[in-house]
């Protein structure tokens, strides 16, 4: 089951920006203000690489909050010299900006250099003593006194010790002009279920006149994944250094994410908003997935972990592929996966520019989608260099008309034309000597489409016979490029249980 999924930061809003040197309890104190584990958090420093924003309502204020990796003294062309670099970007939007020591650890040489430098940055400076856990740890965050950043709020992110008083001292600091939310905003109603007692028919979805009377009864649906009114969610998944973040940062037009020829620099799922002339999306940038048994690491099977969260919570998803190696057996993987959970998906061929022959290049991938993902025939392709920024103005509408098809619904009067057509074509096979009887198909759901035949004993359906009709629907209505879902149900016999 997915965790709700935190709802990203508005424009506009005040900005309060979490720094300090790795492994002071950054992502701990993070969650604790957002109130949801969205941060990796592990015991080691390090973890944190891009900044990593949420919306936290603190005593009526609403905010926007980012989380940064470590500061860091390193030469700026090294992992560490960019991850520094991208925490001073965001110290730079801030404003407030929460300071974080290890009150357990005591005041460090690197502490008193980053202290120095935020006074010279000319932001509003909180000093969070953090890990000051009883008495004994409220007693040794006073020793933050000597870096001359005022009082220091001493708390335990871990055990939620001091995040009420922290609350109150970020409220107080945040600028008069901030906009206020006097109480939260109430949750959104779910749809309820249906009653137990009660069937939910086709009526309902389709309108009752196209309800053959002798399915009436029959037709109880599995309930439409309807979409809410929001952005369309994207998630850009793939195998390490398929060049992810660098497609992220090129679409956002700033080195949002932290790049590199290092494979597997991003560790968490990062959701930022895009906008383009047709509006906004929320992408997410995902760690790269490696094979299930090269994973060994803790932090690495929480990567990965937050990865098919994303790929779950997404509706569209950008399987980003080195083009230079070619369609790789773990990008096939990857693709069955997508199918697997229903999302719509998207073949992005990155670093095309470095591949020498074109055209060979693309009829060998090509092939090798026809052989090996038969089952989402017909996906959208894309090459281009998020490098260089050649043809990425064509991803967007390729995941855009992904996403229409995805969402798509076929008319049960059309639908039932062209299933006439197919059983005239090529009759259902005997099944134990007898032929089974195929009488009628509705679609009951979209996201992805989904198919619904009722027939005599139509669940002994060979699987060879459910593909030609899969592969009818996607060629005869367009469906290309999504998972389609067929289910079969047999009708009752009504003499079935009398008895002489």
């Amino acid at each position: 089951m997915l965790r709700p999924e935190a709802p990203l930061p508005a424009s506009g809003l005040p900005t309060v920006v979490i720094a300090g040197r790795p492994n002071v309890g950054k992502s701990t104190i993070f969650n604790r203000l957002t109130g949801r584990r969205n941060a990796l958090v592990a015991d080691f420093p390090g973890v944190t690489r891009d900044r990593k924003e949420g919306e936290a309502l603190l005593r009526g204020r609403t905010v926007r909050v980012i989380d940064t990796a470590g500061l860091e003294e390193a030469a700026p062309d090294t992992l560490f010299g960019r991850m520094r670099n991208s925490s001073a970007l965001a110290v730079e939007q801030a404003d407030v900006v929460l300071f974080c020591v290890d009150a357990r650890a005591g005041i460090t040489p690197a502490d008193q250099h980053f202290a120095s430098w935020l006074r010279r940055q000319n932001r509003k400076v909180l000093l969070v003593a953090n890990k000051a856990e009883g008495k004994s740890g409220a007693a040794s965050a006073m020793e933050a006194f000597s870096l001359g950043l005022g009082t220091p709020i001493a708390i335990s992110a871990e055990h939620g010790e001091g995040i009420a008083d922290l609350m109150t001292e970020i409220v107080n600091a945040l600028p008069s002009t901030a906009p206020v939310q006097t109480e939260p905003k109430p949750a959104p109603k779910k749809k309820a279920p249906p009653k137990a007692e009660e069937s939910v028919s086709f009526a309902g979805l389709i309108g009752e006149e196209e309800i053959p009377e002798e399915f009436a009864d029959e037709a109880a649906f599995i309930e439409d994944e309807t979409a809410e009114p929001g952005l369309l969610r994207i998630a850009f998944v793939g195998r390490p250094n398929a060049g992810k973040s660098t497609l992220m940062n090129r679409i956002l037009g700033e080195e949002r994410m932290i790049t590199g020829p290092e494979p597997g620099l991003t560790r968490d799922s990062i959701a930022v908003l895009v906008k383009d002339e047709q509006g906004e999306v929320q992408v997410v940038d995902t760690a790269g997935l490696r094979k299930k048994a090269r994973i060994d690491e803790h932090l690495e099977k929480m990567s990965t972990s937050a990865t098919i969260e994303a790929l779950k919570r997404a509706e569209v998803v950008v399987l980003v592929v080195d083009a230079t190696l070619g369609l790789h057996e773990q990008d096939l993987q990857i693709a069955r996966l997508i199918e697997r959970e229903g999302r719509g998906c998207v073949l992005a061929l990155n670093k095309w520019d470095a591949v020498e022959d074109r055209e060979a290049t693309r009829q060998a991938i090509y092939d090798r989608l026809q052989t090996s993902l038969a089952q989402m025939r017909g996906i959208e392709v894309v090459s281009f260099s998020a490098k260089t920024g050649a043809n990425i103005q064509k991803l967007l509408p390729a995941v855009r008309h992904t996403a229409r098809i995805w969402n798509s619904r076929v008319p049960t009067g059309e639908l039932n034309r062209w299933f006439d057509l197919m059983l005239d074509r090529h009759a259902p096979p005997l099944v134990g000597g007898r032929r089974l009887k195929l009488r009628y198909i509705t679609q009951v759901k979209t996201r992805p489409p989904t198919f619904l035949i009722f027939g005599t004993r139509a669940e002994q359906l060979p699987e060879d016979y459910k593909r030609y009709l899969v592969n009818g629907l996607r060629e005869t209505f367009g469906l290309d490029g999504v998972p389609i879902r067929l289910h079969l149900r047999g009708t009752k016999n009504p003499y079935a249980d009398e008895r002489d």
